[in-house]
């Protein structure tokens, strides 16, 4: 039975952490998931769990002792942020291609440089291809619950996959929320005992873990891990499924909010969700068709879902937290293609944005696209905690009305100096404004 409590984010997983009771943590401080450690090591003293807790040089050796304990037989744990996980990276690779189901807890905090310990997604999306199952949080309950989830998707038979779950770096991470618990022995009996299918502990199967891999294995192993990956769908939505059985709280790949008739919809993931939500409501409010879809499971990416949840939109705005130099960024990239191939006569268009997520939604994004000549995607170059990206598309638009708002990038006979000084325009004009 479910039991109130406050929490900030860091603490919520370190709960989960203690009522999995996992085999081995590797752990190594970093801003801001240091407190997920700290809690945990308090657990350790306190001898209300079992855990070998090695506290390590780096992030590096963190992850090599999760990996450790995971071809052992064990179940591994730890957590990190930001240059910590970008420390990782190379190892990342390896846990996902050993098919090691290591759950590594990620508070999100921008890479350096400038040195920023604030929140971004750009540690977290710079792994995004490293075949990890990656979940995102929107507030400290859903951090508490996908982290309870983790195992059980993690290793399924088929999958067999290392998972993020991943919470915005102090946003959930150190605001203290209301958060139902579960009781220990709910979380135990819904992850269960772990069964190793092959380890190096086995006596019985003699096996090699990470060894060299000649060209045709290893072509082999990228198209298992890709398999794997595809049928992370069907796990994710299993222990959703049981997961609502037992607590009432429903989860799949996004959320979707007053979706039902939306004309314009904005698409967001993480925290920005709240504010989001929030503007929606007064938008509707005021007579505005507009709805929002919240990205929960971003690997493996719910492309056809989620052109198909927004299939009825004529326009969308797609909120990115992260900085990507001359490029648009992760949640577009992922996006963008998906809804081409359900409408290939949608436009893009590029918009340079100086505003936080509120003021981009409320003063630029939804009456842009509502509109119908706002499309395409933004830079948000303010130097607040809310620093985003806003990409959008439009189904065909008059671009004879175009505004300093929009140049079009799509049709290469319209991308001209015209249209780079309409770019140059937009921001000054937003910025000044």
């Amino acid at each position: 039975m479910a039991h109130p409590d406050r929490l900030s984010g860091n603490e919520a997983v370190a709960v989960a952490m203690r009522q999995i009771d996992p085999d081995v943590m590797g752990a190594f401080p970093i801003t801001p998931s240091t407190e997920i450690p700290q809690y945990f090591a308090q657990y350790v003293a306190d001898g209300a769990v079992h855990t070998e807790l090695v506290t390590v040089e780096s992030e590096h050796s963190s992850m090599s002792v999760c990996m450790g304990a995971a071809a052992a037989g064990g179940r591994a744990v730890s957590a990190t942020s930001s240059a910590g996980m970008a420390l990782m990276y190379e190892l990342l690779y390896v846990a996902a291609s050993c098919r090691l189901p290591i759950v590594l807890a990620v508070s999100t905090r921008a890479l350096s440089g400038p040195i920023n310990i604030n929140n971004d997604h750009s540690d977290a999306m710079g792994a995004r291809d490293a075949g990890w199952i990656q979940i995102y949080a929107e507030n400290n309950q859903e951090a508490y619950d996908n982290y309870v989830q983790a195992f059980p998707i993690a290793e399924t038979a088929d999958v067999r996959l290392p998972v993020m779950i991943c919470q915005d770096g102090f946003i959930t991470s150190h605001a203290v929320e209301n958060i139902e618990l579960l009781e220990d022995e709910e979380v135990k009996g819904f992850v269960g005992e772990y069964d190793p299918m092959h380890y190096l502990l086995n006596s019985r199967e003699p096996l090699a873990v990470g060894p060299y891999d000649v060209t045709n294995y290893y072509m082999e192993h990228k198209k298992q891990q890709a398999e794997a990956m595809k049928n992370a769908k069907a796990a994710i939505l299993e222990q959703a499924k049981r997961f609502e059985e037992l607590t009432g709280r429903k989860y799949g790949f996004f959320e979707e909010y007053r979706m039902e008739d939306a004309e314009e919809a904005v698409v967001v993931i993480g925290s920005t969700a709240g504010t989001a939500k929030a503007t929606v409501d007064v938008l509707r409010a005021e007579g505005r068709r507009v709805g929002l879809v919240k990205i929960r499971v971003f690997r493996p990416f719910p492309g056809e879902e989620l052109a198909e949840a927004l299939k009825g939109c004529r326009a969308v705005a797609v909120m990115d937290s992260g900085h990507v130099v001359l490029c648009a960024p992760f949640v577009y990239l992922s996006v963008i293609p998906k809804l081409k191939q359900m409408d290939p006569s949608i436009y893009e268009a590029a918009l340079d944005l100086g505003a936080t997520p509120a003021q981009a939604l409320r003063r630029v994004v939804i009456p842009q696209i509502a509109s119908g000549i706002f499309s395409g995607f933004a830079l948000a170059i303010t130097l607040s905690l809310d620093d985003y990206f806003i990409a959008t598309y439009t189904k065909p638009a008059t671009f004879d009305t175009i505004s300093t708002y929009v140049v079009n990038a799509t049709k290469g006979s319209q991308t001209t100096i015209k249209t780079a000084l309409w770019a140059l325009s937009a921001v000054i004009f937003v910025v000044v404004a």
